[in-house]
């Protein structure tokens, strides 16, 4: 197949979604199809070719604006002309939308007048995160126009089935859920680094409380600094270990000196963090998914979180990490506590996670995306496949 990827971001820029389409586009063109990528500028990406893991892909910059609070990513700008003309010379078969800004809306267009099956991933919960940048009057606004823009394409993907549950509630159509893998090779308790544990300033029975993730207010840290300050008064000696970056980053440093501000990471770096630490704490309530929780779990870390998203769907409580319910910081806060300071249970947690992480195979769920994208290809355009949601796990 040839296949056209629209997208926002992509590596080298550092987050969830990028390292997500990353591994699409990689898996893919290891199936030995044709990948097209068309992304906003980035100086790093100025070659003819984008890499995603070991495989290269085809490379189509276009114009994009600085998205505020948001440093290194931008929101694509319309390019239906140059997309058009992509579809016509790459005989592109089938596209995947992962933006519903100016450039997806462009995409979305461009493959629909050339008769061209077009899926879109919902990745963001936009419409949620409005209400954490002081837009909370945007946020039924924004919901109606990411359901007008998904339910226009041949199928969309959404990485939940609560998730799928919830958008078809609220009238999205054609949702096909896909989960998210993880390399538990690259994520690995094997990993661990004693001489990073050391300039942590831990002995080696002190405990490492880790958080992964942007440093912007949508990830509700004020929840996960109250469970450190919680576990330290049981704990005195743990440390709070925060790898990220973000727009709350500077004021976060001010208000918490103590705590260790890592920077983002990627890669070994990345994974050499996650195994060093002991206790993962995620608080966010806005995830569409939550990679991090499950790279967590592969490097066999002890996971807290709410009851939603990946948490939701992958994790057992009290076998394999600790849920509390959404809404709920005072338990979030007294499961935090619990893990901290019950040796025996975080043991159990950490190893039951390792084990649910290696059940989350890359190479399965490719070739699952690989069946759905052949699907659409061979299609009536009268297929209906209005009201249902269906698993591609």
């Amino acid at each position: 197949m040839n296949i056209l990827l629209v997208t926002e971001t992509y590596p080298p820029e550092i987050n969830g979604v990028a390292r997500t389409l990353a591994q699409m586009a990689d898996g893919l063109a290891a199936l030995g199809h044709a990948i097209t990528l068309v992304c906003p500028a980035h100086a790093a990406r100025l070659g003819g070719g984008a890499t995603a893991g070991n495989m290269t892909v085809d490379l189509c910059q276009v114009r994009g604006l600085p998205l505020p609070g948001y440093a290194g990513l931008q929101i694509g700008l319309p390019a239906r002309r140059r997309i058009s003309d992509l579809l016509e010379r790459r005989q592109i078969d089938v596209a995947y939308i992962a933006t519903e800004g100016p450039l997806g809306h462009s995409a979305l267009r461009a493959c629909q007048r050339r008769g061209i099956p077009a899926l879109t991933g919902m990745h963001t919960n936009f419409h949620q995160y409005s209400a954490h940048y002081g837009a909370g009057i945007l946020g039924p606004l924004l919901l109606r126009y990411l359901r007008r823009f998904h339910n226009r394409a041949a199928g969309t993907l959404v990485p939940t089935r609560i998730l799928a549950d919830e958008l078809a509630d609220v009238g999205f159509a054609r949702l096909h859920t896909w989960p998210r893998g993880v390399h538990t090779e690259l994520f690995s308790p094997r990993r661990r680094d004693d001489a990073l544990r050391n300039a942590w300033g831990l002995r080696p029975d002190d405990i490492a409380v880790m958080y992964v993730g942007r440093l912007a207010p949508e990830k509700n840290l004020d929840t996960a600094f109250r469970a450190f300050a919680a576990i330290k008064s049981a704990r005195p000696s743990a440390r709070f270990i925060l790898v990220g970056g973000g727009p709350a980053e500077q004021s976060l440093r001010e208000a918490h000196p103590d705590a260790i501000f890592a920077g983002a990471k990627s890669g070994g770096e990345l994974a050499r963090h996650y195994a060093s630490g002991d206790l993962f704490l995620f608080p966010s309530e806005t995830e569409t998914f939550g990679n991090v929780t499950l790279e967590a779990m592969a490097s066999g870390l002890a996971v807290v979180a709410f009851d939603l998203a990946a948490a939701h769907e992958l994790i057992l409580h009290g076998h394999n990490g600790v849920l509390a319910a959404p809404g709920l910081p005072t338990a979030f806060i007294d499961q935090a506590v619990r893990c901290a300071t019950e040796p025996g249970l975080q043991r159990k947690l950490k190893r039951h996670a390792r084990e649910t992480a290696l059940q989350q195979d890359w190479p399965r769920l490719i070739v699952r995306l690989e069946q759905l994208f052949l699907a659409l290809i061979e299609a009536r355009p009268d297929d209906d496949f209005e009201g249902t949601v269906e698993s591609i796990e």
